[in-house]
């Protein structure tokens, strides 16, 4: 490529290898992470509440826990309102924090703070994993969502289908066992490891994952030749 020369390139260009469009390349790899995880300030913002319900109901009882980190949960939702940046993380903190502490707040029991994202857990994980046994990957929807404008090209991609039923069974497998682990400590009514392993088994794997997922799709989308488009007759 010369100086000056506009830059080609076929398989980041190319609608059927999962991009955004046709004259649009994919997003970067960080910018597909951040958008994902929220950012640095996301993911340290949805952790702040459950770290402030493990620490207050450490030194203190169920009932102040609760409030705080309710109060906490709230408080981040309106900073970021009151900024005008994107509260999606933050409300979805605050919905998964705020339904775990009423069910704790009525059954007195502070493992059942965890009880919603441990049943979640298993759902999404049930999910993912019935989804690649149907051969209808929901990480490749996702993706579709996600990185490609909402395009499904990759249905027609036998390569790109195989490629996100195996990435659907990893992601629901590990998402099976981390949430195994906790239901290990919630019945053997740890709490407090419980707690831990809530903030150590949440966003780590995920972005891992994410990281696994972004790098193997876009290494198979390069490898795919550039497909010229046909007119239906």
């Amino acid at each position: 490529m010369t100086a000056g020369q506009p830059r080609t390139d076929k398989t980041e260009r190319t609608p059927h290898a999962g991009g955004t469009g046709p004259d649009e390349p994919l997003p970067s790899l960080t910018e597909q992470m951040a958008e994902q995880l929220g950012g640095w300030r996301g993911m340290v913002e949805s952790s702040i509440p459950v770290l402030v319900f493990v620490v207050v109901n450490i030194i203190g009882e169920l009932r102040p826990a609760v409030i705080a980190a309710v109060a906490v949960a709230v408080a981040i939702a309106g900073l970021r309102l009151a900024q005008r940046r994107p509260i999606r993380h933050a409300v979805n903190g605050l919905f998964g924090i705020g339904v775990g502490a009423l069910i704790a707040w009525r059954t007195g029991d502070e493992r059942d703070f965890y009880l919603p994202g441990i049943l979640y857990g298993y759902a999404y994980g049930a999910a993912l994993l019935g989804s690649a046994a149907l051969r209808q990957p929901l990480v490749g929807w996702i993706w579709s969502i996600i990185a490609a404008g909402g395009r499904s090209e990759w249905r027609q991609n036998p390569r790109l289908v195989r490629t996100f039923t195996w990435l659907t069974v990893l992601w629901g497998v590990v998402w099976i066992l981390k949430v195994g682990a906790q239901h290990a400590l919630y019945v053997a009514n740890m709490t407090t490891a419980l707690g831990a392993a809530r903030l150590l088994l949440g966003y780590p794997p995920y972005a891992l994952l994410l990281v696994i997922t972004i790098w193997v799709v876009r290494r198979v989308n390069r490898r795919e030749p550039a497909v010229p488009a046909t007119v239906p007759h």
